[in-house]
């Protein structure tokens, strides 16, 4: 039987993946470095909140975390995972235009 140790370490990343905030925190970081409170201040999430989702985007290496003093700024770890990202968003969209192009052809 082949190991499967792959198959649950990518499944554990697409489950740290499953969050719209997470994409959305992906997204913002997809360029540059942020602080905490830039990356509050652009996705209005609660401080709370925002810390939990950051922590378990560190734990599954999604994120690197640097201290600065008092700060924490935040960076992808690789732009690997913003292009995955971009690349589920084409898909959707692709998706999404098929769907779009039956109802029309239902509709006549």
């Amino acid at each position: 039987m082949k190991d499967k140790t792959l198959y649950v370490l990518h499944s554990n990343i697409c489950k740290a993946l499953a969050n719209p905030i997470r994409i959305e925190i992906i997204d913002i970081l997809n360029e540059k470095e942020l602080s905490f409170s830039e990356i509050q201040e652009l996705t209005s999430v609660l401080k709370s909140n925002l810390s939990q989702h950051l922590s378990m985007m560190v734990s599954n290496g999604i994120l690197i975390q640097r201290k600065e003093g008092l700060n924490s700024y935040f960076k992808l770890t690789t732009e690997k995972i913003g292009i995955a990202c971009r690349i589920m968003r084409e898909v959707l969209i692709e998706n999404i235009e098929k769907q779009k192009e039956i109802i029309n052809n239902l509709k006549y």
